[in-house]
């Protein structure tokens, strides 16, 4: 299981690169199910992961000039207070015993992953559905939406502060439908939401856990490696095409989990 793992970090980052975003809603489960964490411990570790491999898949979006600063600054506000806000107040507050039916007990871990595992299903249905407004890769500036982008950033952060995932399927076609960027900007911008966000909510989390660097360092390693393969592969291949695919990939893991940690 452990080889699958290492493997699965190499997709992790290969779907960033391409598509901006969804690499990061697998990287707990990967940490949970290949390489049997505990699931509290997976979001954190998954925001060092995500984090860093955003940033290393950024800089090549920013040598081709395909960063919205203002989009970061606009979106990096909200969501950086609300992931915060979130592991500093709302990740503690959650009992590690919620509540008992029958047999079935919901801890914060299964808890946590029922989340992860609808965002995914949402995710998922994001990346399947066309999008004519998205799949067109130049479109006219619009006038900013900030009431909407302040929306969806503090909602970003909060999912991120969660269950350790980037916000990707949020940010892209917010980035697109309300400030009418290009798609291949929208992604490049993407990644550096995502990395502020999680390398932000990973200090926020350092005085609650010991931290496996040698582990942490090797899964983030590959994802890079496979963050870069994506970045270049995008220059050559519409990373688009193969949204739906990985969507429904998503949705079949989201079930699975659910079915996993409810009913197996």
């Amino acid at each position: 299981m452990a080889i699958a793992g290492y493997l699965a970090s190499i997709f992790i980052g290969i779907s960033l690169g391409l598509i901006g975003g969804g690499g990061s809603i697998l990287t707990v489960p990967v940490l949970v199910y290949l390489f049997h964490m505990d699931a509290i411990l997976a979001t954190v570790y998954s925001l060092f992961i995500v984090g860093t491999t955003s940033v290393a898949g950024s800089f090549s979006y920013f040598k081709r000039g395909l960063v919205h600063i203002k989009a970061v600054v606009v979106f990096g506000i909200p969501s950086t207070i609300s992931v915060f806000l979130t592991r500093a107040y709302i990740v503690p507050a959650i009992p590690q015993h919620v509540f008992s039916i029958g047999s079935f007990t919901l801890t914060k871990g299964i808890l946590l992953l029922l989340l992860f595992a609808v965002l995914m299903i949402f995710a998922a249905y994001g990346m399947i559905k066309k999008d004519k407004k998205a799949s067109e890769e130049t479109s006219q500036i619009q006038s900013f939406n900030y009431p909407l982008m302040l929306v969806v950033g503090t909602v970003v952060g909060i999912l991120t502060g969660l269950v350790g995932a980037g916000g990707g399927f949020l940010i892209i076609p917010a980035l697109v439908n309300f400030m009418g960027l290009p798609m291949k900007k929208a992604i490049g911008t993407s990644l550096v939401i995502i990395a502020i966000n999680s390398l932000a909510g990973f200090l926020f989390s350092l005085s609650h856990i010991i931290i496996l660097w040698a582990f942490i360092l090797n899964i983030t390693g590959l994802a890079i490696i496979g963050i870069l393969a994506g970045s270049y592969i995008s220059t050559k291949i519409d990373g688009r095409k193969l949204k739906p695919a990985f969507g429904w990939f998503v949705l079949v893991m989201g079930i699975y989990i659910i079915l996993k940690e409810t009913l197996l």
